[in-house]
């Protein structure tokens, strides 16, 4: 099978072009640099600029480009501008070029696109499915409008696949070496009450999640991508500390992180999503790393407890 990938330089394209290629898969990756092999194509999601003959040749495509949420310490207006275009222009740009190439032999009849469990807001204890419908604020907002720019191709008949995915537990993710840091600095603790849910998965599974969704002609959708196993603020914090072997003793009030980061403290820190991917399990999928300990034990190289 040939892939076209975009947002195949960050940590979940790496991973996934790497794994796609280990398993005997032909990978295409869309970049908006100037390519410098035969396996890679450009495109601007931007200027609306994607080339449907290259396009043409991949039996699937999955879109993971969009810009980074935490890039930025605090959120204004330009860079919520910026979030929401980045992935509404580039799915839109995909679900067109794939819609046109609909009708013709050949080309890509199946669209895996990159989402997220924000997609759901703020719902406390609520145990979310992927049947529960979409929150509210910002991110859940631009969740929802991402996953609606892929509607040329759903109606030109083609599989679409969103994968709503958690926070990615790696040592070269976004949020994981930061929480280390602090810990190691004996500073980590529970965030405001601690109750607030936390919907996360590892590295390996979600590059598998993506493979599953590949070949599943069952997943059509809306798909979380989290472990079965979702913690709250209070239990990651404790099988951190306890993974390091340093102290979890301090309690950041909730008020701390919207002093500091405003909107998006509010979002990303304080949000409580308790998400179960029904759909994987459904369709067989098998989770390599389903419980938190073990898995931050081996993306930061701790040997297991005896």
């Amino acid at each position: 099978m040939l892939v076209a990938v975009t947002g195949a330089s960050g940590l979940i394209g790496t991973a996934l072009a790497r794994r796609l290629e280990a398993e005997g898969h032909q990978v295409l990756r869309l970049t908006r640099s100037r390519p410098t092999g035969p396996g890679q194509v450009r495109w601007d999601p931007a200027a609306g600029r994607l080339d449907p003959d290259a396009l043409a040749k991949a039996d699937a495509v999955v879109h993971l480009a969009g810009k980074n949420i935490g890039e930025h310490l605090r959120w204004t207006a330009r860079t919520k501008r910026e979030l929401l275009q980045s992935r509404v222009q580039g799915t839109g740009l995909v679900a067109r070029t794939m819609a046109d190439l609909a009708g013709y032999p050949g080309g890509p009849r199946v669209l895996v696109c990159a989402s997220g469990v924000h997609y759901y807001g703020d719902r406390g204890d609520e145990v979310l499915l992927e049947s529960a419908g979409g929150g509210r604020g910002f991110l859940a907002g631009v969740v929802q409008q991402w996953e609606a720019a892929a509607d040329p191709a759903r109606a030109a008949g083609l599989r679409v696949v969103h994968l709503r995915t958690g926070l990615v537990q790696d040592v070269h993710g976004a949020g994981l070496p930061k929480q280390v840091l602090i810990f190691r600095f004996g500073l980590g603790g529970r965030l405001g009450s601690g109750r607030q849910w936390l919907s996360w998965i590892s590295l390996g599974d979600i590059t598998g999640a993506y493979l599953h969704a590949l070949t599943h002609e069952d997943l059509v959708g809306p798909v979380n991508a989290t472990s079965p196993n979702p913690v709250t603020n209070a239990e990651f914090t404790q099988v951190l500390a306890r993974v390091l072997g340093r102290p979890a003793l301090l309690h950041v009030p909730a008020i701390v992180p919207k002093l500091v980061l405003g909107e998006l403290g509010d979002e990303l820190l304080a949000t409580s999503i308790r998400a179960r991917p029904a759909r994987l399990l459904e369709t067989g999928f098998r989770f390599e790393l389903p419980e938190l300990e073990a898995t931050l034990r081996h993306t930061l190289g701790r040997p297991a407890r005896g």
